[in-house]
């Protein structure tokens, strides 16, 4: 991957939208070489695949919290079925599992304050093997999530 990838996933990151030809004048390519580089970068899977970046609160979703997890129990059953159910509710939108602990972090997105209390009471805490669940309310977004950086960092 050369510098010329690199801008053109930094320009894709920024707009996924651009027409071949937009993205073909902003790296300084004509639009056959600009074309070939975008299906190879696709084809080695380093561009994964494009999507629309949403508004949680135009949506009724604007209350989102971060869950942290500690389970009570880690053996192959109980994680294999807690990540099961995780991954299948819909206002889980991101889910890691961290080495050390806790043992898990969550991204929830609801519509409010009661909506989370409900989910909290009702959803999370229902989930097998878990002996903690801690939540994290953001007060702003400091920096928004503008994609992976595309620059080698200098040593």
């Amino acid at each position: 991957m050369d510098r010329i990838d690199r801008r053109i996933l930094r320009e894709l990151q920024q707009n996924g939208r651009l027409t071949n030809a937009e993205l073909a004048d902003r790296v300084g390519l004509t639009p056959s070489p600009c074309l070939r580089r975008v299906r190879q970068l696709e084809q080695d899977g380093v561009i994964r695949g494009y999507r629309a970046l949403l508004d949680g609160a135009a949506l009724g979703l604007g209350f989102q919290a971060f869950v942290t997890v500690v389970m009570a129990r880690e053996d192959k059953p109980t994680v294999t079925e807690f990540e099961r159910q995780v991954a299948a509710l819909p206002e889980v939108v991101e889910a890691h599992r961290l080495f050390g602990d806790p043992d898990y972090l969550l991204r929830v997105a609801v519509a409010d304050l009661a909506a989370y209390e409900r989910f909290h009471t009702e959803v999370l805490c229902g989930l097998p093997g878990i002996a903690q669940v801690n939540s994290h309310l953001p007060l702003k977004l400091v920096r928004p999530d503008e994609g992976i950086p595309t620059e080698r960092e200098r040593p």
